[in-house]
């Protein structure tokens, strides 16, 4: 899985001084394309201040509710590969950037209204979020603790406005709950692992109020000014630019169905549908649901050689998915009852019966080709492979979840005189992943990541799920990375081009 989630709220908040007179401490910029970060020391003058500051600081806030609804399903966020990345873009217009400085991320302990100011030179817009005020209820504004939503403090307490540490309840005590991030040159992105912080979220321990975004505290308190970092905002027009959180994770599963191997181990898998709906096996009379582990026997019969298997209920992580069962096991090329056709034919055909522990009742039969392990004297050559998405469709719209098929024909293998009609199938491989490219731009916007795209595989042959929110308003195509014979080879545009409209 991969999924980008973009900022449902940002803006930044300032204490600048104008005209060397006042501080525009209640202005707002919610609907400013820009979050600027900058410090100034002793820039301006103001009455009763010698050697004033002047700072800014951001504030985001995205919508977990996609991910929330996934932990209830196959998203387990305790599993190594669930990684959550603050992604901010760089919009260096060549102004003067500040270099040698760290930004810090805080969870933040209040909530916060954008607001629609976009003023950003004399920052006379009012209403939302400012230096001063967080949100306003009703007619009652409240207040940061500390201006600049600056007050920081333990998990928990109730006069703060960013978390600076606490106790997530996984055995590691108090621990800090800020992330950091040093910029050399001033113009790099920002990309900060938030992990912790989102995992926590999802689990209300750490309330779902946003981060605050800003130089470490050291660096706002020097005597040194440093102007401007700007990033993008969730309002501007490059809708590629905009703050977003990366999440990925590894939810593909391989069927070896189509490449199991003698001597290897490899998994084969059985999925059961209600009405077209992913649900469990019932079983019997009594319509007893099969869960959990080793739930279910898959019997192995080529001849007279016959083997049981003990099946289960598949997880990805520690979640069990409904309807769907796997079975891992190796088969030895050298058992005496398949000898014969290994030999012959490099290869032994088996008949497949999935059923119940006591054996008393079958759900499904099915076959499995099992082959000698590709060996020779020579070394091998890389295989002349063609790909196509098969079900690809000219438009999608971003609220759509979309299944992907994918066909890979290996054009150098030897054929087979065939009587027709013929079908032909598509080739598997163990490590496909599939990258999202933009065709006016050529940028990537979803990246081959080893635990967010790879492929599946099954039956049929490989896909991938995508959610079309992760793209937005743009035309777009596939490319794909085989490792094939210890080669990585990347093929680019491997489809055909696609549009993603906003609904």
């Amino acid at each position: 899985m991969y999924l980008i989630l973009t900022a449902s709220s940002d803006t930044y908040i300032t204490n600048k001084i104008l005209n060397n007179s006042y501080r525009v401490t209640d202005a707002n910029v919610g609907n400013a394309s820009t979050l600027d970060l900058f410090k100034l020391y002793a820039e301006s003058t103001i009455k009763n201040e010698t050697n004033p500051i002047e700072l800014s600081r951001i504030l985001i806030k995205f919508d977990y509710d996609k991910l929330r609804s996934l932990t209830g399903s196959n998203l387990d966020i305790a599993h190594s590969s669930f990684k959550c990345y603050l992604k901010m873009s760089d919009v260096y217009g060549g102004q003067t950037v500040p270099s040698n400085f760290k930004v810090q991320v805080f969870p933040l302990s209040k909530s916060f209204d954008e607001g629609p100011g976009r003023d950003i030179v004399t920052f006379a817009d009012l209403g939302g979020v400012n230096f001063i005020t967080a949100s306003v209820s009703g007619d009652t504004a409240i207040a940061w603790d500390a201006t600049g939503s600056n007050a920081q403090g333990l998990l928990g307490s109730d006069d703060i406005d960013i978390i600076a540490s606490g106790n997530l309840n996984d055995g590691n005590g108090i621990i800090n709950l800020w992330q950091q991030q040093l910029f050399e040159t001033g113009e790099e992105d920002l990309s900060i692992d938030i992990t912790t912080l989102v995992s926590a979220s999802l689990k209300d321990i750490i309330p779902d109020c946003g981060f605050r975004i800003s130089f470490s505290g050291s660096h706002e308190t020097d005597s040194k000014s440093r102007f401007v970092k700007r990033f993008a905002s969730r309002h501007t027009q490059q809708s590629n630019l905009r703050p977003k959180i990366v999440v990925t994770y590894d939810d593909s599963t391989v069927d070896h169905i189509g490449m199991f191997e003698f001597d290897v181990t490899g998994s084969i898998f059985l999925n059961n549908y209600q009405r077209g709906v992913p649900k469990n096996i019932l079983s019997g009379s009594a319509a007893t649901e099969i869960t959990g582990s080793d739930s279910l026997l898959v019997t192995l019969t080529s001849g007279s050689f016959s083997k049981v298997i003990t099946g289960s209920q598949h997880t990805i992580g520690s979640k069990y998915i409904d309807g769907f069962y796997s079975a891992s096991f190796a088969i030895s090329q050298y058992e005496s009852s398949l000898r014969g056709e290994v030999v012959s034919a490099a290869s032994a055909s088996f008949k497949t019966l999935w059923g119940s522990l006591d054996g008393s009742i079958g759900y499904h039969t099915g076959s499995l080709i099992i082959k000698n392990q590709n060996r020779g004297s020579s070394g091998q050559s890389p295989n002349r492979l063609y790909l196509n998405v098969t079900n690809l469709k000219s438009t999608y719209f971003n609220d759509q979840k979309v299944i992907f098929r994918t066909f890979i024909e290996n054009t150098s293998r030897e054929l087979k005189a065939l009587k027709l009609p013929f079908e032909s199938k598509s080739e598997v491989f163990e490590s496909v992943f599939y990258q999202v490219r933009d065709v006016n731009s050529d940028k990537i916007i979803i990246p081959f990541h080893k635990n967010g795209t790879k492929l599946s595989s099954d039956a049929d042959g490989m896909y991938f799920k995508l959610d079309m929110s992760s793209l937005y308003g743009g035309v777009y195509v596939f490319d794909f990375q085989i490792s094939d014979l210890g080669v990585d080879r990347v093929f680019t545009a491997a489809s055909a081009k696609f549009r993603v409209d906003e609904k």
